[in-house]
């Protein structure tokens, strides 16, 4: 039988063998077959696996990402999914900005105490909406 055996997979992807058996139960990946007690996947599953990695470090669930593949395994990616997902890294990017600006504030404020200062004031406001 043709392919790779789920330790080659492991060595390519860098992923370990129990999340490529939870993605396998979860139908992200799926084996083609088993030499001896070892699954073994067609080759195609190491450009699967670097979607699924850019999906997850992209923050979507590991059932959006699997809504992504078709029943066939052909990749159908929902664009409005994808500019939602962009949205909302935006407000994340700027919340965590505005933090990270408060912190740099907050280390070289002259104020004798951070709550007196306006700045860090309007920061904490920043931060605290949704």
């Amino acid at each position: 039988m043709a392919g790779m055996d789920i330790a080659e997979v492991v060595r390519i992807s860098g992923m370990p063998a129990s999340t490529l058996r939870f993605y396998e139960e979860k139908g992200l990946i799926c084996s083609i077959g088993r030499q001896g007690l070892r699954r073994v996947f067609d080759a195609g599953v190491v450009e699967r696996l670097g979607l699924i990695a850019l999906g997850r470090a992209s923050g979507f669930s590991l059932d959006e990402i699997a809504g992504m593949f078709g029943a066939d395994g052909d990749l159908r990616i929902d664009r409005h999914l994808l500019t939602a997902k962009a949205d909302d890294l935006d407000r994340t990017i700027k919340k965590l900005t505005t933090m990270r600006d408060g912190l740099r504030h907050a280390a070289v404020c002259k104020a004798a105490s951070h709550l007196e200062c306006p700045t860090f004031r309007r920061i904490l406001r920043i931060t605290a909406r949704k």
